[in-house]
């Protein structure tokens, strides 16, 4: 994204360089690390600790007027525009993909001084993939695919593996792959490392991210555990859920998840990305997801290599809250359409 008339006068409050993007860097990947398992034994969880702290936090952290659009243009950069319906097609996708190249009316991002602006990445289905690819050619936005038997993950492991493999070969840059919570509830730590581990190889030059499914985990020290057990296996992204649990993306399991990478890039000195996903519509909690990961990990972290929202209703109240920043009024929301 390049710089604006906005991002140059709008400094302070939160991001310090609001909507414009770091400098890129290119950040080595998260090779993983032999599984250490005084180091998992030793995480805990203050459950009434980390709500406390996630409850203080939007109140304390409001944005307004032009520090507001910027915040919402960084948010827009970093989302994973997403489509996974069992009726998907490839004009509907193609659709969603048009709209990741254009992701606000053109004179709503033309008054707000931005060119070049886009969505993170378009995920899909794997059988979606050449269609998003074809629509995203000429661009950098990379394909994601949601892989191994997502969003169970109950299939037989060497078939989740030659899955990974046909959607890196149909094209697709990066993996969002479902571990088997079983291996969470059960405490078997080396068997979720193993099959992370494997997961990581079948992607060769594909970033893998590790949905947990942390509504179906039990416990934040659990989910606080097998953050650190994915990082291990050499994650590139570790996600909340696949957005098809019943409790998807919150604040406590986001505190959870972002202290975990952090811990493991002051131990091994890498840095590994987070994606909240599932249950998140609003801009306004966009912004305190960006606030808590700013306050958390720092700027590094608020860059689309290492931050993701899976989402997809998202954007479009995004672009509804830029125009009512332009114009003072609301827009229906059929003048918002995804594609």
């Amino acid at each position: 994204m390049q710089s604006s008339p906005l991002t140059a006068t709008t400094t302070d409050q939160t991001t310090g360089q609001t909507a414009a993007q770091l400098p890129q860097v290119t950040e080595p990947r998260n090779p993983g690390m032999p599984l250490d398992m005084d180091w998992v034994a030793r995480v805990q969880a203050n459950t009434s600790a980390i709500e406390r702290r996630c409850a203080s936090l939007p109140a304390r952290r409001s944005v307004k007027k032009t520090h507001q659009a910027a915040w919402l243009l960084k948010a827009i950069a970093c989302i994973d525009l997403t489509t996974l319906s069992g009726d998907d097609t490839e004009r509907r996708v193609g659709r969603l993909c048009a709209k990741a190249r254009q992701p606000a009316r053109a004179e709503i991002l033309e008054q707000l001084g931005m060119t070049g602006l886009t969505t993170g990445a378009v995920c899909v289905y794997h059988e979606m993939i050449p269609a998003a690819v074809r629509a995203l050619d000429g661009t950098n936005i990379p394909v994601a695919a949601v892989s191994t038997g997502f969003p169970a993950g109950l299939s037989p492991l060497h078939l989740r593996i030659q899955e990974i493999k046909e959607s890196v070969a149909a094209g697709a840059k990066e993996i969002d792959i479902v571990i088997s919570r079983r291996h969470v509830l059960s405490g078997d730590w080396n068997k979720l490392y193993d099959e992370m581990k494997a997961m990581r190889e079948a992607c060769g030059e594909a970033h893998i991210k590790a949905i947990l499914a942390t509504g179906e985990l039990g416990s934040l020290r659990n989910v606080a555990r097998a953050s650190l057990v994915c990082m291990m296996a050499g994650a590139d992204f570790i996600k909340t859920s696949t957005g098809k649990e019943s409790v998807n993306a919150t604040l406590p399991v986001t505190l959870v998840m972002i202290r975990a990478i952090r811990d493991y890039f002051e131990r091994t000195g890498y840095r590994v990305g987070y994606k909240p996903a599932g249950g998140i519509s609003k801009a306004k909690d966009a912004i305190t997801y960006l606030a808590l990961i700013k306050e958390e990990l720092g700027d590094r972290w608020l860059q689309p290599d290492l931050f993701r929202f899976g989402a997809s209703s998202l954007l479009g109240d995004i672009e509804r809250q830029l125009e009512h920043h332009l114009t003072g009024a609301y827009s229906a929301t059929y003048r918002n359409p995804m594609g």
